[in-house]
């Protein structure tokens, strides 16, 4: 009983097999040239462009459902989605540099009726060369000043560091603010040698304004990955009175 359980069972297996074998060569099967491309030394921010030939090798119209990238990374079919037997397809995919440095790679994915190849991910890679440039960075992107008396300025500071090989120009603006340095009014743009850093003291009218203040300076750049970049700073002005009133109320948790 179990022989002829075992024979049954290979017998469905080989039907099976057949079966799908048979399906398999009326169906549509997509081929690419090749699934990989190096572009080699690229210097950064050079966009790059490569275009990926596929065919249909099956039997069956071949029906590119979806084209997905990882980010950085753009990919569009140029031919139509749907390809008959023996004819061809291409993909571009165009990747922009800026930003990015050493070896970097990105994946494509294209989604298809292939039954034995539904998702194909193509590769694409550089290494990418940096020139020499400006690098800023802030020691801070956001501060809390707390509690302003009424009428007082609101002042706030951040540091400014280039930590590129070229001098770092720096722009800084707001409608109502002054900005210092040292003590001294700072004339723009701002010129910071590589591997130094200035402290900037921002100070603006708090313009009779009472309760929470929210403000930022807009800050530009010659470093070209990070020409514009934000600091913002709060905080809360009070008036004599709820100054007085709040020194009142905690005055014995302070001694």
């Amino acid at each position: 009983m179990n022989k002829k359980i075992t024979l049954m069972l290979i017998a469905l297996a080989l039907l099976f097999y057949f079966v799908s074998y048979a399906f398999g060569e009326e169906a549509s099967k997509i081929k690419f040239e090749e699934e990989s491309f190096n572009f080699g030394n690229i210097k950064q921010g050079k966009v790059l462009t490569h275009i990926f030939i596929f065919w249909n090798e099956g039997n069956e119209t071949l029906k590119i459902k979806n084209v997905r990238s990882s980010c950085g990374c753009t990919a569009a079919l140029v031919s139509k989605k749907k390809i008959d037997p023996g004819k061809k397809g291409e993909l571009k995919v165009v990747f922009n540099t800026k930003g990015y440095q050493g070896n970097v790679s990105k994946y494509v994915y294209v989604d298809s009726n292939d039954p034995k190849q539904p998702v194909k991910k193509l590769f694409i890679e550089a290494e990418i060369d940096v020139p020499p440039q400006p690098k800023i960075t802030l020691d801070k992107y956001s501060l809390d000043v707390g509690l302003l008396l009424e009428g007082e300025n609101i002042k706030a500071r951040t540091k400014i560091m280039n930590s590129g090989e070229l001098e770092l120009r720096v722009n800084c603006s707001h409608k109502n603010a002054m900005f210092y340095s040292e003590g001294k009014k700072i004339s723009f743009p701002l010129k910071i040698p590589s591997g130094k850093s200035v402290e900037i003291e921002i100070e603006i009218p708090s313009q009779k304004r009472k309760g929470l203040v929210r403000e930022y300076v807009l800050i530009k750049s010659n470093d070209p990955n990070r020409q514009s970049l934000s600091f913002f700073f709060s905080g809360y002005i009070v008036s004599k009175l709820q100054l007085k009133e709040l020194f009142v109320k905690y005055r014995d948790k302070l001694d």
